[in-house]
């Protein structure tokens, strides 16, 4: 019963005020503005990067897929035009003509 006899009280001495005649100058309206750039400048970043986050995510994806089919092409062209047997005799002929292994 207090709280709502309270509650009354301050309506009733909002209501009967009168204008104050004070100044306000530009710089309080300067700042107000710029507080207000900010907070909306964040709000879009913050919604923004909710929004891309998808579509990085997909773009990352699709970029990792061109990356592997590319080396998938680049490991298969390579094994066929390799003869295994040549390359086991380079493999071969290049560990004896190391410098450590020479008389």
């Amino acid at each position: 019963m207090r709280q709502i006899f309270i509650a009354f009280l301050t309506v009733i001495a909002l209501l009967l005020t009168g204008t104050a005649a004070a100044y306000v100058g530009p710089g309080a309206g300067i700042s107000v503005l710029g507080a207000l750039w900010g907070l909306i400048i964040g709000v879009v970043m913050a919604v923004g990067v909710i929004l891309f986050w998808p579509i990085r995510v997909m773009i990352r994806k699709i970029k990792a897929n061109k990356g592997d089919q590319a080396s998938e092409a680049n490991t298969t062209a390579s094994d066929t035009d390799a003869d295994p047997d040549a390359s086991g005799e380079q493999a071969a002929t290049s560990r004896t003509s190391s410098p450590s292994q020479m008389p």
